[in-house]
């Protein structure tokens, strides 16, 4: 990962119930995530999605 590369967790915090949501997007080391791309993670306790994208640089 640079600079210009966006860092990605593994692990979020779900802000319905307080649980841990899991990446379920798959990266490809060689084509790195890039502002604007959507990641979808699920909760592991209440099962909900979240779709996010990647913010662009200020």
């Amino acid at each position: 990962m640079t600079e210009a590369e966006p860092r990605v967790p593994a692990n979020i915090t779900c802000i319905d119930c307080g649980g841990r949501c899991h990446l379920l997007t798959r990266l490809d080391p060689e084509d790195p995530a890039q502002p604007g791309d959507l990641l979808t993670y699920r909760c592991e306790d209440c099962l909900d999605r979240w779709d996010l994208l990647i913010p662009e640089e200020e």
